[in-house]
């Protein structure tokens, strides 16, 4: 039987939930504030910690800060009354391996239980991400950075906010910008990856935002563009940092706008797509040498992902 600690201002749970705790074989234990939590209890019995993220007298990032110095590998899943992007984003930084918005149906809770309570022997399970574009290739990690880093991809898919993922080449920032566009509200739509170091200058644009017909020579007809193919899905920026100034500038302009210019077009075309930004050099340093455009830099990086070196 799995014990686990719930620490909620309320000091208390619904009915529901500690009912289905009960049924599922979970034994818990209610405190309401985080210090008596951190000063009281014998963190070994405990198989997994809820935690509410608005708890008085102790900041939450602090809170996992002190439960990771008792219990390095304990799992914690964040509770909150209300929602935002950026409020998963910075619990799930801080070291929750879940965010569950209250009232947290029974069901769902559970879920959540068995997927934060893993198995000593089943570190190594599968990840899936059957996506085009990825040849049906799937992420295997036994390594609990990259699990957490998983989970903060399955919470922030749900949103539309802009992604950069960096991270050395070979540790697969594209296998996940595509687990994300897998368990994201578009995952019927179109996935579209774009190789940004492999664009001929004079092609770039059109490549990116097509042309119409005559726009240029050898333009014999309307080309349709990466972007307004990944239209209502997703596309995939990859090597960004390698993109000529004059296309970053009109790259921030389609994300600013929610529209794209054809080459040789009389008007503006609207586009509904999901940007995913991967980098393998520091843009933050790309920025400082004037390689990289800063409004564009803080643009991408709304919600961003730093996947560790192979060798770590």
């Amino acid at each position: 039987m799995d014990t686990i600690l719930i620490i909620d201002r309320a000091g208390t749970i619904p009915k529901p939930l500690e009912m289905a705790l009960a049924d599922s074989g979970h034994r818990i234990d209610i405190r309401a504030a985080a210090r008596a939590a951190l000063q009281d209890v014998d963190w070994d019995e405990y198989h997994l910690v809820i935690a509410d993220t608005d708890l008085p007298g102790m900041d939450y990032a602090q809170l996992l800060a002190e439960i990771r110095s008792q219990t390095p590998h304990l799992p914690v899943i964040a509770t909150a009354e209300t929602g935002s992007v950026r409020g998963a984003v910075a619990a799930m930084q801080a070291g929750a391996v879940d965010y569950l918005l209250k009232p947290v149906h029974p069901e769902t809770l559970v879920l959540a239980l068995q997927r934060a309570i893993v198995p000593a022997d089943d570190g190594c399970a599968p990840v899936e991400t059957p996506v085009s574009g990825t040849r049906d290739k799937r992420i295997v990690t036994r390594d609990p950075q990259v699990r957490e880093l998983l989970q903060l991809a399955e919470n922030v898919a749900q949103s539309q906010a802009t992604v950069l993922i960096l991270g050395e080449s070979g540790t697969g920032k594209e296998l996940l910008a595509a687990y994300i566009h897998h368990h994201s509200t578009v995952s019927a739509h179109p996935f579209v990856a774009l190789n940004c170091a492999a664009l001929p200058e004079q092609l770039a644009e059109s490549e990116l935002f097509g042309h119409e017909k005559g726009a240029f020579t050898g333009a014999v007809g309307r080309k349709i563009g990466k972007f307004e193919l990944a239209s209502q899905g997703t596309i995939l920026l990859d090597e960004i940092s390698e993109m000529a100034l004059p296309l970053q500038a009109k790259l921030l302009r389609v994300l600013q706008e929610k529209e794209i210019d054809r080459l040789g077009g009389h008007q503006p075309v609207p586009v509904d797509t999901r940007v995913i930004a991967v980098s393998n050099v520091d843009l933050k340093q790309a920025v400082a040498e004037g390689k990289f455009r800063k409004d564009l830099y803080y643009r991408i990086n709304v919600i961003p992902f730093t996947l560790p070196p192979l060798r770590s």
